[in-house]
């Protein structure tokens, strides 16, 4: 489980040393403005596996529209007349 500590941004700013040095142990430290979260301190690795998602994820929403039309109007008519194929063997 991922632990983490909410400083605000004075809090944050004077402690700077004690969240990177929280960040390197693995807690990961929210920093507020007002009250509400404004930026985030994480460990390296942690920063690295969202990296990678984000990349496996840009790779899977590239197809997106791709296969625009490929079904025509009536996608069921289409699967139909795919699977009349199928029985027809």
């Amino acid at each position: 489980m991922v632990s983490r500590v909410r400083y605000g941004l004075e809090q944050a700013r004077a402690r700077l040393p004690l969240l990177v040095s929280e960040a390197v142990s693995g807690t990961s430290s929210i920093i507020t403005r007002h009250g509400k979260p404004c930026a985030a301190i994480v460990p390296l690795d942690t920063l690295e596996q969202l990296a990678l998602l984000k990349r496996r994820a840009q790779g899977i929403t590239a197809l997106r529209g791709t296969g625009h039309g490929l079904w025509g109007r009536d996608s069921a008519a289409a699967v139909r007349a795919l699977r009349g194929e199928w029985d027809s063997e």
